[in-house]
C-alpha cells in the first residue's frame, strides 16, 4: 500500500447527497476547501431515483413528507409554485439547482467510493477510495446518509414466496395480481401498501406495535403548516403545540381502531406519527387489510399472532435500518452501540476531527437541521465554534440519551431521534456563543 498524499483540501466530505452538499456549502461559506467523495456519478444520494451508487432507497411514487414551505434551505427557498409536497424528482432538481447557484459540483469527485477512513499522525485522518486515491485529511465529514442498510426481522420458520426489503421496492408492476404483506407501519410501509393497492389482488399490513396515523392535511392546510403556526407564529410551548395538535388530529381521524388498527399506548409525539392522506380510507375500502405481527412463515402460509393465517406470494419488509458505516472500524465509531456517542449528535468525544452530519432523525424536517450542522460544523473547523473537553462532550451524551429514554418510544427506530426545535436551538446558540455545550 502507497503512502498517502496530503490533499490539496483539508477537509474531506463523504457523499453528494442533501447533506454533503450542505456541509460543502457551509464549508464553502467559510472559505474552508474540501474534497467531496461521491460513488455515484451525479449528486443527490437517495433523492435520486435508480441511483448508479447503488444506495438510494426511493421508489417511483416517493414524496417528501415536509412539506415545501418547511424544506427548503434558509438562502434557497422552494419556490411557492411547487407543489405542496416534493416529489423525489422535484426535490432533486431543487438541490441540483442549489448546487449550481453556490458552485458546489466543483469539489466533488464522482464514481469514487471510500473504502477505509483510518487515523493518521498528529490527529489527521486518512481516506482511502476505490480509484486508488488514498488522502490525509485534519477532518472528515461523513455525510453518506444512513438509509441503506436494511435491517429484517428473525420471523420463525421460513418464506418459499418473494421476500424483499422496502430499500428495493421501485413499483408495483412485479407484484402485479399478487398477494403482499407488507411488515411495518412506518412512512415508507404505508406509502408501498397505498402504492400497490393499483396493481396487487390484495394488500396486508402487519404491525407489531401500532402507529398514529396523522393526515398530510388538516382543513386543506398541510398539517407542518399548523405546527409551524402554533410554534413559530404564536410562540406558544412545545408541550402547548403538541397538546393542541393531538386534539386536531384526533378530531381529524377519529378512533383508528375502527380501522383495526391499535391505538397505541403512549402520546401522539412520543414516536414518528404516520403520515398518510390515503391509508384509512383505503382499509375502509377493503384495499388495506390490517394484521397483527408475524408470529411464523410457513411457505407461503403467513401465521399471525392472533392465530389467523393467510397465504401471500410475496413479503415486503419495511422495518428500518442497521447504522453502519463499512468504510469505519467499529472501534472508530460504531453505529449501532446504543446510546449512539456523539456529541451534539455530530462528534465522537474521541475521535476529534470525524463528524457526522444528517445522522438524526427529528421529528421536524431533516434538510432544514442538516443545514444548521453544516454551519455548526463549519464554525467549529474555522475555528470560531469551541467544542469543550471530552469529559464535558461525554455528559452532554448522557444527558441526551437520558432525554430520548424518557421522550420516546423504546424501539431501535428512535436511536437517532431528536426534537427538531430544542436540538436546532442548541446549535444556534452554540454557534452564537462560539462555544459548544454550555
Amino acid at each position: 500500500m502507497s503512502a498517502p498524499e496530503t490533499a490539496r483540501a483539508d477537509i474531506c466530505i463523504i457523499g453528494a447527497g442533501s447533506s454533503g452538499m450542505t456541509v460543502a456549502k457551509a464549508l464553502k461559506a467559510r472559505g474552508l476547501a474540501y474534497d467531496c467523495f461521491e460513488k455515484g456519478s451525479d449528486i443527490g444520494g437517495m433523492w435520486r431515483y435508480q441511483n448508479d451508487n447503488g444506495l438510494s432507497s426511493a421508489y417511483a411514487s416517493l414524496h417528501i413528507d415536509t412539506s415545501r414551505d418547511n424544506l427548503g434551505y434558509s438562502d434557497f427557498p422552494i419556490p411557492p409554485d411547487k407543489p405542496d409536497f416534493l416529489s423525489h424528482a422535484e426535490f432533486l432538481r431543487h438541490l441540483e439547482a442549489y448546487a449550481d447557484r453556490f458552485g458546489l459540483r466543483e469539489g466533488v469527485q464522482f464514481r469514487t467510493s471510500v473504502t477505509a477512513v483510518e487515523p493518521a499522525a498528529e490527529g489527521r485522518w486518512t481516506v482511502r477510495t476505490d480509484t486508488g486515491i488514498d488522502r490525509t485529511y485534519r477532518a472528515v465529514v461523513i455525510a453518506n446518509g444512513h438509509l441503506w442498510d436494511p435491517r429484517l426481522p428473525d420471523f420463525p420458520g421460513s418464506f418459499a414466496g418473494t421476500q424483499i426489503h422496502s430499500h428495493h421496492y421501485r413499483t408495483a408492476a412485479p407484484f402485479e395480481d399478487k398477494d403482499v404483506l407488507v411488515v411495518g407501519l412506518g412512512n415508507s410501509a404505508v406509502d408501498i401498501a397505498v402504492d400497490l393497492c393499483r396493481r396487487a389482488r390484495s394488500v396486508t399490513i402487519s404491525t407489531r406495535r401500532g402507529a398514529w396515523i396523522m393526515p398530510k392535511y388538516l382543513m386543506g392546510i398541510p398539517v407542518d403548516r399548523w405546527s409551524g403556526f402554533l410554534s413559530r407564529k404564536l410562540r406558544l410551548p412545545t408541550t402547548v403545540t403538541r397538546s393542541i395538535m393531538s386534539r386536531l388530529i384526533r378530531l381529524a381521524v377519529g378512533d383508528q381502531r375502527r380501522f383495526g388498527l391499535k391505538r397505541p399506548d403512549h402520546p401522539m409525539w412520543r414516536e414518528h406519527a404516520t403520515l398518510s392522506q390515503e391509508l384509512l380510507p383505503y382499509i375502509g375500502h377493503g384495499w388495506i387489510t390490517v394484521k397483527p405481527d408475524v408470529a411464523l412463515l410457513d411457505r407461503q402460509v403467513v401465521i399471525f399472532r392472533d392465530g389467523s393465517r393467510q397465504r401471500f406470494d410475496a413479503i415486503i419488509h419495511a422495518t428500518g435500518y442497521r447504522t453502519t458505516f463499512p468504510f469505519l472500524s467499529t472501534e472508530i465509531f460504531d453505529g449501532e452501540r446504543r446510546p449512539v456517542r456523539l456529541f451534539r449528535r455530530i462528534l465522537p468525544p474521541e475521535r476529534p476531527g470525524l463528524f457526522f452530519a444528517g445522522l438524526v432523525q427529528p421529528i421536524g424536517p431533516t434538510i432544514p437541521l442538516v443545514e444548521t450542522q453544516a454551519v455548526w460544523i463549519a464554525g467549529v473547523l474555522a475555528g470560531t465554534v469551541r467544542v469543550p473537553g471530552k469529559a464535558d462532550m461525554e455528559r452532554e451524551i448522557d444527558a441526551h440519551a437520558a432525554d430520548q429514554r424518557s421522550t420516546y418510544v423504546d424501539a431501535e427506530r428512535y436511536a437517532l431521534e431528536v426534537d427538531y426545535r430544542r436540538y436546532s436551538h442548541a446549535l444556534k446558540a452554540d454557534i452564537a456563543a462560539g462555544t459548544a455545550g454550555r
